[in-house]
């Protein structure tokens, strides 16, 4: 949430995207200032176009230096591309200035070549990048999703730039296949970053070009039909501002990737896409729209028939998916249940309910791994036993009882190094098992425990009691076990019951320490 803020912040006063916006909404205001004078609209438009398409150039050639991998190479091509439209788009602009009579927005012959190439290179960079982890089936369904959509584009563009064009001799065929061109590509990479798993840039980068893919398609089909000698502004307009787009997505990209190292990856992909069904949707509506009118009415009564039906299907298996996406989420939900289930049982069967710590069961199943793994004379025991422990059960009932073992459990806890194991053997008797420790660090480890004692601990609202324990120690040596260490350990911390406060006492392996 944090690096979300971060970067949001980063994008709105990033001094780059400010310039090129306020770049961008000067030449619109150019645009709209000479209406009507399509020649200078043209100059406008082209004399635009190189700094936006060096805008998109340099981020994406910044990007392709923080990405690595498959992402690296898309952010090359793109940046081939970027390249390609910069040099295409700066001779055009040239080449308006020395042209009158201008109205069309359709390049000349290097702006299209170097367009077309372009086109051509980002393609391949779409169609190479990798889905790891997809199954062929998976693979199937996302390229049939693709074609769909792709169909569907086609159809659109054919129906309503390319055929159109065709029939008007003063129509430049060349410049409406382009731009169909334009609204395919477009819609490709669209189609690419809502269907893959594995897009190669962030979804906020990712909004703007797809953003600028819509609006080319607008401003393919906005322009009124029979001009032939120039456009209103706001076509003019409407083709330009995709420029902005597009370049802002890299920018965006760039600046995210400065603040947040999961800039790029995979996401979780949607069990199914709307896409595929949004084009049935489309040229439905495109094919309503072209059918030919007046005594036509049984082929419009058809083709309504098979619509409904198509809608029918379509509705059909959106619910069946539906239906198979909430039986797989309560499915993971059982799973996740399940799994906890498993861990408070781990949980309960390991460790003691009060205090937390390991019990009888853990620790002996910890020592004896232990001592079977561990060198001699690198392990030992410590087992405390609560002195008086029944005196504040009796006296002040078993919650304060209760409370002085998990206090007392949290001073053990306290005094040994992480990788020692802290137990509760049962009733007021602990053990502590002391990983790669020699005699000293033993002794040593007591004497912070029969400290931390000292310290009173609260057993009710107005009644702290301090814990008397006794401490016995054991050290491994090479044939010992998990029972004959607990043995040595018993012993000496009975010894030290029977000697007294603060005394030492060594039997045989074991050693002995009160303290109260």
């Amino acid at each position: 949430m944090q690096n979300r803020q971060q970067a949001g912040r980063a994008i709105r006063r990033d001094p780059v995207m400010l310039t090129a916006v306020a770049w961008t909404a000067l030449g619109v205001v150019m645009l709209f200032a000479l209406s009507g004078q399509h020649n200078s609209q043209v100059r406008v438009f082209w004399l635009f176009q190189p700094a936006l398409d060096l805008l998109l150039a340099y981020s994406a050639w910044r990007v392709s230096r923080i990405a690595t991998g498959a992402v690296r190479r898309f952010w090359r091509l793109l940046t081939i591309t970027a390249m390609l439209f910069t040099f295409g788009d700066s001779v055009q602009a040239a080449l308006t200035l020395t042209r009158n009579n201008q109205w069309s927005t359709a390049g000349g012959t290097v702006q299209s070549a170097c367009f077309a190439v372009g086109e051509v290179v980002i393609i391949v960079a779409m169609l190479i990048h990798p889905h790891p982890g997809r199954s062929r089936r998976e693979a199937l369904a996302f390229w049939l999703d693709t074609a769909t959509v792709m169909v569907g584009g086609a159809v659109v563009a054919w129906c309503f730039a390319i055929a159109p064009n065709q029939q008007d001799e003063n129509s430049s065929l060349v410049g409406a296949l382009l731009g169909a061109a334009v609204m395919l590509t477009s819609g490709f990479a669209a189609v690419k970053i809502f269907l893959s798993g594995n897009a190669p840039m962030h979804k906020a980068a990712a909004v703007p070009m797809i953003a600028s893919a819509l609006l080319n398609g607008i401003g393919l089909f906005a322009a009124p039909p029979g001009m032939t000698d120039g456009y209103p502004a706001y076509v003019y307009a409407l083709r330009f501002v995709p420029s902005l787009l597009v370049a802002m997505g890299p920018r965006i990209q760039e600046i995210i990737a400065g603040v947040d190292q999961t800039a790029f990856g995979a996401r979780r992909r949607k069990p199914y896409s709307l896409l595929p069904y949004g084009s049935i949707v489309v040229v439905f509506v495109t094919l309503m729209v072209v059918l030919p009118k007046g005594k036509n009415g049984p082929l419009l009564v058809a083709v309504s028939g098979l619509g409904v039906i198509v809608a029918l299907v379509v509705a059909r298996q959106l619910a069946a998916f539906h239906d198979n996406t909430r039986l797989i989420d309560q499915l993971d939900t059982t799973l996740t249940e399940l799994r906890e289930h498993e861990q408070r049982l781990r949980h309960q069967a390991l460790y003691d309910e009060l205090t937390g710590l390991a019990n009888r069961a853990h620790f002996r199943e910890e020592t004896t791994s232990t001592l079977r793994d561990a060198r001699p004379d690198s392990v030992a025991l410590l087992l405390v036993d609560l002195d008086g422990f029944k005196a504040v059960n009796d006296t002040h009932g078993h919650a304060a009882g209760d409370l002085l073992l998990a206090g007392v459990a949290e001073k053990l806890r306290q005094s040994v190094r992480s990788g020692d194991l802290v137990a509760r053997l049962g009733g007021d008797e602990f053990a502590l098992l002391l990983r790669d420790c020699t005699v000293r660090d033993a002794e040593l480890t007591a004497q912070r425990i029969l400290r931390s004692m000292t310290e009173p601990i609260q057993v009710s609202e107005d009644m702290a009691v301090c814990a008397n324990a006794s401490i016995g120690i054991a050290c491994a040596e090479e044939r010992d076990d998990v029972r004959s260490l607990l043995h040595d350990a018993d012993v000496a911390m009975y010894a030290s019951k029977h000697r007294g406060k603060g005394t030492w006492m060594r039997y045989e392996a074991g050693m002995a320490l009160s303290a109260g």
